[in-house]
């Protein structure tokens, strides 16, 4: 569970009773916003933040308020920046400390897990001994290594299904390959056994062309020894 520092918003000012007139009126409007933020109308409570900013734009207090009010609403992109510029606002090591350790918590939400965990290093570089900021920094390195093992795991489905695609586009070009050599061979086949039939025909058409001349010598023949025996027989 990410722990945010929403206790900060009531440190984040002191009340002066002294000073311009403008200071005094940003201060009332973040006691107003932090009065309807306890009561988690974090809308109306950044309404007032806003209005203290209009008052003071240097008001670094202000900007962090707005930042948790943000937050609070879900608005962590937004967040984010606000707790950004507090930073840079801000001199003081504790504030700074405690507005990078909710830019990070806004970036864990935003599922931005490698800036949260900038984030928090920078908080703990400010303030070693903050239990919360280490404890949210192991919380984003876990869930980070959780991700990236199941993206390690995705890419590997990923490249089993495209490997057995590969192997089944090979496999069916394979078999329509042997299907077309099958195909090749029967024609081969179908027109060597035409070729074979018709050169048994034509081997036939000469074998009977042959007995039929030999039939029509045999004849000649006859008819040459019939006559010969006449014309002996008439001597």
């Amino acid at each position: 569970m990410v722990h945010i520092r929403s206790g900060l918003i009531g440190l984040f000012f002191l009340i002066c009773f002294s000073g311009p007139a403008w200071a005094q009126a940003d201060k009332k409007f973040i006691r107003q916003g932090n009065r309807v933020y306890d009561k988690d109308k974090f809308p109306e409570s950044e309404i007032y933040y806003r209005k203290a900013l209009d008052k003071n734009k240097e008001s670094g207090d202000a900007v962090f308020n707005s930042g948790d009010a943000l937050y609070r609403q879900k608005k962590y992109e937004d967040a984010g920046k606000q707790f950004i510029e507090s930073h840079r606002m801000n001199e003081d090591k504790d504030k700074k400390s405690s507005s990078l350790y909710n830019l990070g918590n806004s970036l864990l939400m935003a599922n931005k897990l490698q800036e949260s965990i900038e984030a928090y290093k920078n908080s703990l570089r400010l303030k070693p001994d903050n239990p919360e900021a280490k404890y949210n920094l192991a919380y984003a390195q876990d869930l980070l290594k959780e991700q990236q093992q199941q993206q390690q795991q995705q890419q590997q489905n990923k490249d089993n299904k495209d490997q057995e695609k590969k192997d089944d586009e090979n496999k069916n070009q394979d078999q329509e390959k042997n299907s077309q050599d099958k195909e090749n061979n029967d024609q081969q086949q179908d027109q060597q056994q035409q070729s074979i039939s018709k050169e048994d025909a034509e081997r036939l058409l000469n074998a009977i062309a042959n007995d039929e001349k030999n039939v029509q010598e045999k004849v000649k023949l006859a008819k040459a020894a019939k006559a010969r025996v006449k014309t002996v027989k008439n001597w």
